[in-house]
């Protein structure tokens, strides 16, 4: 029989291994969709509606092709913890099917996380947010580390250990990662920074790319080292809002009155000139 899990090539060991390591109780048979749990392992929690809603369609009118992987529950009897397929479970439930087809087999806890984890980056279904608690699981309770999640996963170190580094950032800015109003690019760029919820509303405002969401840390970093006294990340972010317009590098200082002044550095008469145009053009 063909294997529904071949391994995807160089992704870590794979499901396909994974259910080597596994004794298997029963190839393939059919089991009532009420006896079926989920997985108190499964490190996804957000399932997108619509894409669910078309699996629901399409199991209607060809039926589960893949099926779940389940194990016998070790605090319910008679029921079935999914191992691997609680998307096909919950769109087969809505599709109205009574039996889902399964492979039964014996796993422990962390066999049941190692293949919940491996099945969802193999389809990209996590999100960076989810991911990285599915590696602190390992790490945590099994007693792995990021080089073992690493090799096991099929990511690089850094891969892990900046994924890791997520968890760390404000709840705030990780609730905006995971309802994706900002990526995992421009999440990196907050890691530790004080005013990392501000920073990411701004490039929610802006609608910035990661390079330009870089350039904004890097001027308020700088807005800071010129002036140890006013730290004000509006001024930072209305300096770059000028630069980016201009081309040119702005200097606002604003003293304890709210006077101050505004300052254009420019390197030569094409930028002078382009400054007194984009001035002209707005005002």
């Amino acid at each position: 029989m063909i294997n529904p899990f071949k391994n995807k090539k160089g992704l870590g060991r794979g499901l396909s291994s994974l259910i080597g390591d596994s004794q298997t109780n029963e190839d393939k048979s059919k089991i009532s969709i009420s006896s079926i749990v989920r997985n108190k392992y499964q490190p996804r929690k957000k399932f997108d509606k619509e894409s669910l809603e078309e699996l629901s369609n399409s199991i209607k009118e060809r039926g589960i092709i893949q099926p779940i992987v389940v194990r016998r529950s070790d605090n319910q009897d008679d029921k079935y913890e999914i191992i691997a397929g609680e998307r096909r479970w919950q769109a087969a439930q809505n599709a109205g099917l009574h039996e889902v087809p399964v492979i039964i087999i014996k796993a422990d806890n962390l066999k049941s996380l190692e293949f919940a984890i491996v099945e969802n980056v193999q389809r990209k279904d996590l999100n960076p947010i989810e991911e990285a608690e599915g590696y602190k699981r390992l790490i945590d309770e099994f007693n792995y580390d990021q080089d073992k999640v690493a090799k096991f996963i099929g990511k690089s170190r850094s891969h892990v250990s900046n994924s890791l580094r997520l968890l760390s950032l404000p709840k705030e800015v990780i609730d905006l990662i995971i309802d994706e109003k900002i990526s995992q690019g421009h999440a990196k760029i907050l890691v530790g920074l004080e005013n990392a919820h501000f920073l990411a509303k701004k490039i929610i405002e802006k609608k910035l790319s990661v390079r330009q969401a870089e350039n904004l840390v890097r001027t308020l970093k700088n807005y800071k080292g010129r002036n140890k006294l006013i730290k004000n990340p509006n001024l930072a972010s209305l300096e770059y809002g000028i630069e980016e317009k201009t081309g040119i590098k702005v200097i606002i200082r604003n003293r304890k009155n709210n006077a101050g002044q505004v300052t254009f550095e420019y390197k030569d008469l094409d930028q002078l000139n382009r400054l007194i145009m984009v001035i002209k053009a707005n005002y």
